[in-house]
């Protein structure tokens, strides 16, 4: 396995070093591959096989979002054709888009969000260039933030051979996404009112043509609950997946007690209801009570432009930043700007072999948790 982000991650089963005090790991952990992270400075607090390279599922549409999320404003509109739709795979899941019908840009990211919408994925492919294109865009930016385990082939995480990913890059597009306000809002949305179908009068009946909304809610369990599983206290998304190749799939984030954890979880082989959401709930759980009290055994690297420039890349989808630059963070102290984090690259195929990265401290300004849309 790959030792981007320290030579520890490169082994294979558990690593995590316990110190005083420290609370063992949970002992019914089944996934093939999970890791625990500080998302704002980095610290791989434990890992289990984080760069073995397993289909993602749909939490890819984090990789997507990061990619295609900055590229279009929110109040833009765009009418649906039938091309925009096609080459979805079989049994997709859908947000319920329809032919001929206008839809804002706000809406077809709560459609991948929320309901997982391919269809929703689709469309904005097709804003963007293309399917083609976007698997294009996707895999450079992926290269760009160091997720060197990631080969896309679909947009949506939809199987398709040789598309893979890690644990390990889950959580790299989870943290540079969060860096972004839209991409924070739509991660955290818990259920919105989305745009149905245009429906002309009944027989008889006078009036105009008129469209409605229907509800739709997001499918992270932790953020909406069911009825084997409570909603995850301090828990603002991030995104879920499941497909037959990938088993379930997810990537969360929670904030609790001032840190904030990002939790990957990768196909657990207990096939019980909600099982990911379980083993991420009690890999959360062990994180905030073991956060000081572990040495970390590695980190997630900052992009290759961060690492270049000492910047500290994202922002809001508008082009703009929604952060404090590196260099006024560091002199005003705010968000732990000012620690710097050295990490040992897996480094010698992406840097020199002698050479150390600085990762400063990425604050995630407006986290938001639970949020619902009239």
């Amino acid at each position: 396995m790959s030792a981007v982000g320290g030579a520890r991650l490169a082994r294979a089963g558990t690593q995590v070093t316990l110190a005083g005090g420290a609370p063992v790991l949970p002992k019914d952990l089944t996934a093939r591959s999970w890791i625990v992270a500080d998302a704002e400075s980095g610290d791989v607090l434990a890992a289990h096989d984080a760069h073995w390279q397993l289909p993602p599922a749909s939490t890819l549409k984090m990789l997507f979002a990061d990619t295609v999320l900055p590229k279009f404003p929110s109040t833009q509109t765009h009418k649906v054709d039938a091309g925009d739709l096609a080459g979805m795979g079989a049994g997709s899941s859908l947000v319920g888009i329809k032919e001929n019908e206008t839809y804002t840009v706000h809406d077809l990211w709560l459609g991948v969000f929320l309901r997982s919408g391919n269809d929703a994925v689709h469309v904005l492919s097709s804003m963007n260039g293309g399917v083609g294109q976007t698997v294009r865009d996707m895999n450079a930016h992926a290269q760009q933030l160091q997720a060197l385990d990631t080969h896309v082939v679909t947009p949506d995480g939809y199987d398709a051979d040789r598309q893979v990913s890690s644990a390990y890059d889950l959580t790299l597009f989870a943290r540079s996404g969060l860096q972004k306000k839209d991409f924070r809002e739509y991660c955290s949305t818990v259920r919105a009112a989305f745009p149905g179908a245009t429906e002309a009068p009944r027989k008889g009946q006078k009036g105009k043509p008129a469209r409605g909304t229907f509800e739709i809610q997001n499918t992270n369990r932790l953020l909406s609950g069911d009825f084997d599983i409570p909603v995850y206290q301090g828990i603002a998304g991030v995104k879920n997946g499941n497909t037959t190749n990938a088993g379930a799939t997810f990537t969360g984030v929670a904030e609790r007690g001032g840190r904030v954890l990002l939790v990957t979880v990768m196909n657990p082989e207990k096939k019980e209801h909600n099982e990911v959401y379980k083993e991420s709930a009690k890999l959360f759980d062990w994180g905030f009570q073991a956060a000081g009290k572990v040495q970390p055994v590695g980190a997630l690297v900052p992009p290759q432009n961060a690492a270049r420039t000492g910047t500290q890349p994202g922002g809001r989808a508008d082009g703009g930043s929604d952060r404090p630059a590196a260099g006024a963070a560091a002199a005003s102290g705010s968000g732990g700007a000012g620690t710097a984090l050295a990490i040992a690259g897996g480094a010698a195929a992406l840097l020199a072999a002698a050479a150390f990265l600085v990762n400063r401290r990425w604050p995630l300004p407006d986290l938001m948790r639970r949020r619902t849309r009239p």
